[in-house]
């Protein structure tokens, strides 16, 4: 996948070390296709709402 750092590369996992589960959730969830072409047609006031629905996802406001 374009714009991903090399799995091998153990310098670009860095971060997820640091920041613990939730940086490790966001890693797994950035690199699933449903999710990423879900966020990409997902748009507008009910945005939060589906995110919430499917993907167990609450944004802080």
């Amino acid at each position: 996948m374009a714009g991903l750092p090399d799995w091998r590369d153990t310098a670009a996992y860095a971060a997820v070390r640091s920041g613990g589960q939730l940086a490790l959730a966001w890693e797994l969830l950035r690199r699933d296709p449903a999710y990423r072409s879900d966020f990409g047609a997902v748009r507008g006031d009910n945005a939060a709402a589906h995110f919430a629905a499917v993907w167990g996802l609450h944004f802080p406001g």
